[in-house]
């Protein structure tokens, strides 16, 4: 079973009800065998030295307890987090025994864009739709800018449909009409990553992302 938390699934703001709750959610999980997913896990588990409250440095301080403390029982229960500030995180929560592992989930590559393409447009009437012509032009989209490119191709198809009086697929002039009015929202957050990955201490973290950067200047410039 997979179990999501969602930053405001468990922040209230009641003193003390927060890390009870994350202790309710470590309680429920233990009684399966599951996945539990913490999402905006840098919201959680903020640095602690840049937390200026008590109840803040509580949340993190509970969630160490309930990841591999004295009393925690965690057998059979994987425990993920996904973040976009990964150099948020307080460092206690990625020693050994807690999140340990860390993977770089890069934007996707260009079949995985034509992919996501002809996904969000199966249930959509088209008409010569290219979609590797687009994946081509979409480099640095994450799978939510090209579903935004496609619900605006489909707006525009039923734009033309309005003037129409009759149904007008989704066709390639409606893909570029939404491609010129969309940029990759990944963009500035590859150019604030690279700032940390520039100055971080600990060089050795954020190889992957390096070499992805390095590689992402070396196609602009060609």
């Amino acid at each position: 079973p997979f179990y999501a938390v969602r930053y405001e699934g468990v922040v209230s703001s009641f003193l003390g009800e927060t890390t009870s709750r994350i202790d309710h959610v470590f309680e429920f999980a233990r009684t399966r065998r599951c996945v539990l997913f913490f999402d905006e896990l840098d919201a959680l588990g903020h640095k602690r030295g840049r937390l200026s409250s008590t109840s803040a440095r509580n949340v993190v301080n509970q969630l160490l307890v309930e990841l591999d403390g004295v009393h925690s029982d965690n057998e059979g229960l994987l425990v993920l987090g996904a973040t976009n500030q990964p150099w948020d995180i307080d460092p206690a929560l990625l020693r050994p025994g807690r999140f340990d592992r860390e993977v770089l989930v890069l934007p996707p590559d260009e079949p995985a864009r034509r992919a996501i393409l002809e996904y969000e447009l199966r249930r959509s009437p088209t008409s010569g739709i290219d979609a590797a012509a687009v994946a081509a032009r979409t480099e640095g989209y994450s799978g939510a800018d090209l579903a935004h490119v496609c619900r605006r191709a489909v707006e525009f198809a039923l734009d033309d449909s309005i003037r129409a009086g009759t149904t007008c697929p989704v066709a390639q002039h409606h893909l570029r009409h939404a491609l010129d009015e969309t940029r990759a929202t990944t963009d500035s957050w590859l150019r604030t990553a690279e700032n940390y990955v520039k100055f971080a201490d600990d060089a050795n973290r954020y190889r992957d992302l390096e070499k992805y950067l390095a590689t992402r200047r070396g196609r602009r410039r060609r």
